[in-house]
């Protein structure tokens, strides 16, 4: 048998000590900065990459932190584990790691950076923990192949940009503590078909959501103050807008080149509405003002022809506005949904109108000498109301009209 000298037993014994450690127990490859207490925070990687996880302690050290640029550039990593020590995830730390897929990220992170993961256009996968409260400006920019986020509650501030050009992002959800969504946070996201904007917010900035070409509904709660120039610019599927009664100002452009809207009711709160704010809608036909009319010039709805609808008895209201001709608007009933016709030996119909408006359905047997009675009073809910009409068969003939009180 052949014998290997010591000193060079001794070298293949820590070649294989080293193979055998994973790429976190190597506490030579990062470097690193005293933070005082007994705390460090890892401000550059040397190692290998591949599958990497930050150590807890690095010579005797807690890391708490991941500094500035600590990994920037690095095309070598493939996953990061970043442990329940860290609080903090610095600007740029990770930003053009464009191999990185993964991401998990510490339970106790509070914060993450400034462009902290921007162009990591390979990660697929990343969780933000629930006490983290601030996620930075283009924290997440052109991560395209990121599909999923979950925004936990305790997020107060998403920066701008911070998931702007995530192209295949197709579901987020946004925690209660979020109060505004700022400067183009989910732009161009051509993948979102569905966002649900919670209660807490009260701001929706600029280019917010613009060229969503996949989103095709979204409510905007009642706590909003301002829908921002172009937020929803561009969401070429858009079909539906439900617009909060808070809402006091529309910004210029803010739906511009929805191509799918059909109609849009404008709560009575809305008190200004900006330049081309509807322009190029080109399925609009309707638009529906619960309130007295709202300042805005001749673009608002221009590119297109419709007509605006306001109540009778409110205020300011002429012959046009926003480029369109207006006329009064009156209850309707429906006829061409499923809820028209004969339904469990009752005939009925749904009544659409303004929310909380009262309705009187009346019948009469005959148009040649009309005698009207009235069969039914509703209060319209969410813009809607069903009437149904029992005693339809007892008569041979039976004819409706509606009015309000």
């Amino acid at each position: 048998m052949r014998r290997i000298p010591f000193a060079n037993l001794s070298l293949l014994l820590a070649a294989l000590l080293s193979l055998a450690l994973p790429a976190a127990a190597q506490a030579q490859d990062f470097t690193y900065t005293d933070t005082g207490n007994g705390t460090a925070a890892i401000n550059g990687y040397t190692g290998p990459g591949g599958d990497v996880t930050i150590p807890t302690n690095i010579y005797g050290l807690m890391v708490t932190g991941i500094w500035n640029n600590a990994f920037e550039y690095n095309s070598s990593l493939t996953s990061v584990t970043i442990p329940d020590s860290v609080i903090g995830i610095g600007n740029r730390a990770f930003q053009w790691c464009v191999g990185l897929t993964n991401v998990a990220i510490g339970t106790n992170v509070a914060s993450i950076g400034d462009r902290a993961f921007w162009g990591c256009t390979n990660l697929a996968s990343a969780t933000i923990p629930n006490r983290a409260t601030n996620i930075g400006a283009m924290a997440f920019w052109e991560c395209y192949e990121l599909a999923s986020v979950t925004i936990p509650n305790s997020i107060t501030n998403i920066g701008d940009f911070a998931f702007s050009d995530c192209h295949n992002l197709a579901s987020v959800t946004i925690g209660n503590g979020v109060t505004s969504i700022g400067f183009r946070v989910f732009n161009d996201c051509i993948s979102l078909a569905s966002i649900t904007i919670p209660n807490s917010m009260t701001n929706i900035g600029n280019q917010a959501f613009a060229i969503c070409t996949n989103l095709t509904s979204v409510t905007i709660p009642n706590r909003v103050i301002c829908i921002g120039d172009q937020a929803f610019a561009f969401c070429t599927s858009l079909t539906n807008v439900t617009i909060g009664n808070n809402v006091v100002e529309i910004m210029d452009n803010a739906f511009s080149h929805c191509q799918s809207l059909t109609s849009v009711a404008i709560p009575s709160s809305v008190t200004s509405i900006g330049s081309f704010a509807f322009y190029y809608c080109t399925s609009l036909t309707e638009a529906y003002f619960p309130g007295n009319a709202p300042s805005g010039d001749d673009s608002v709805f221009s590119g297109e022809s419709g007509t605006v609808y306001y109540l009778p008895g409110a205020t300011g209201w002429s012959s046009m506005f926003g480029g369109w001709p207006t006329a009064p608007w009156r209850p309707r009933v429906q006829t061409r949904d499923t809820s028209f016709g004969v339904r469990t030996n009752q005939f009925g119909f749904n009544i659409n109108w303004a929310s909380g408006r009262v309705v009187v359905v009346e019948a009469c047997t005959s148009l040649a000498d009309p005698v009207w009675h009235p069969i039914g009073t509703n209060t319209l809910t969410d813009g809607c109301c069903y009437f149904s009409d029992c005693q339809w068969t007892n008569c041979p003939s039976r004819f409706y009209r509606i009015r309000s009180p």
